[in-house]
């Protein structure tokens, strides 16, 4: 059978699109084209802001140039995407027009903390390159007081990261022996930690914060931030004063992908939860900017560990559709994460969020070699592409 050339888009290169436009490089002839773009120039492995945020990593050490790329047969292009039409499967980047004959949309979440008035100028979204290396200096000048870890919306990526933020930040505190005079805080509008894993994982989590002397306040919504005041407003009208404030910002669509009309009732792309397909025709979307219903009511949690799942899925679906090779496969709903918890020590949740009539998971308690499991995560990931 001939199978004339073909065309694969793959939109923005965080862990999903990385996983996705490598996978299929690996599987198809070089005389198919795989086209990566992104706007950034570096990778970044945005599970180590957390250690960066604490002074464990540097910019370059997690920091890798994406023009790498090209000699593994990746085509790269460097620019911001202006417009999607996933009718006719084709992007606008840098003024022009390029189609293809698959399009894999990995743009993530887009971080907006303009949308609550103050937040932006009164703390460090470590959420961020730049947000986490800022918290890294002013974490070296606080002292004494109160430090405030907060979360700003729902839903955020890596429903882990605030907890392990907060109880970092508290090992630290001890590290630099200032802990005793100072207190740690955290806000969330959650009603609890990483409700969807069950009741209880959420309460494990929450003992390990707590076990730490880290005041956890749920059911707080931020609306306002007094950078000068140095206080926070919340819905239920309360208020909360900080010296240090390390807040996750809201989240939402990339706007380019609303304004594709991709979006469903969620805010988020629809897609076949098993597939990934969007209701277009060779049109896919994965991790973050998806949202994908579980049989709870609740969406699954926006994690790079089910972006890069995701993107092996798909990867191979393209695959075997151009060259007519191997079985489909299917995303059935399984992630892992590890917890950081200070110290050296990481637990490590792992599940299935697929199953009904809810998910199942488990979490297990902190210990070294978990840590270090995280670190040569680390290191795997960056070596493997780059």
């Amino acid at each position: 059978m001939i199978v004339t050339e073909k065309t694969i888009l793959v939109l923005g290169a965080g862990i999903g699109g990385l996983a996705t436009a490598g996978r299929l490089r690996k599987k198809l002839p070089r005389e198919h084209r795989i086209v990566l773009i992104d706007r950034e120039a570096d990778y970044v492995f945005a599970p180590s802001f957390l250690w960066l945020m604490t002074g464990q990593r540097t910019r370059e050490s997690i920091s890798r140039p994406m023009a790498k790329l090209p000699r593994r047969g990746i085509e790269l292009i460097h620019g911001e995407i202006e417009s999607i039409d996933p009718q006719n499967r084709a992007v606008r980047v840098n003024g022009r027009t390029l189609a293809g004959d698959y399009l894999v949309i990995a743009l993530g979440a887009e971080l907006a903390p303009e949308t609550i008035p103050g937040l932006a100028p009164a703390g460090h979204n470590f959420y961020t390159l730049g947000g986490a290396e800022s918290l890294r200096e002013a974490r070296m000048n606080f002292r004494a007081g109160r430090l405030v870890v907060l979360v700003s919306g729902i839903p955020f990526k890596c429903p882990a990261a605030p907890y392990e933020a907060a109880m970092l930040l508290e090992a630290d505190l001890r590290r630099r022996g200032v802990r005793d005079r100072t207190t740690v805080e955290l806000y969330s509008p959650e009603p609890g930690p990483m409700g969807v894993a069950g009741p209880v994982v959420s309460a494990m989590v929450r003992q390990m914060v707590e076990s730490k002397d880290i005041a956890y306040h749920p059911e707080h919504a931020v609306t306002k931030v007094d950078p000068s005041a140095r206080r926070i407003y919340f819905t239920n009208n309360t208020t909360a004063d900080f010296d240090l404030l390390a807040y996750v910002p809201p989240h939402r669509v990339p706007t380019v992908v609303h304004e594709a009309g991709l979006c469903g009732e969620s805010g988020w792309v629809p897609v076949n939860r098993f597939k990934l397909e969007t209701k277009y025709p060779g049109v896919y979307a994965i991790g973050d900017v998806t949202g994908i219903p579980l049989a709870i009511g609740k969406p699954l949690p926006k994690a790079g560990v089910f972006a890069h799942k995701q993107a092996e899925v798909v990867a191979h679906n393209i695959a075997r559709a151009i060259i007519d090779a191997g079985e489909e496969q299917t995303f059935q709903g399984h992630g892992e994460c590890f917890v950081e918890t200070g110290d050296g020590r990481a637990g490590f949740g792992s599940g299935n969020f697929y199953a009904e009539p809810k998910p199942q998971v488990r979490l297990y308690p902190p210990r070294w070699w978990r840590h270090y499991g995280k670190v040569l995560y680390e290191q795997y990931w960056l070596h493997r592409w780059f």
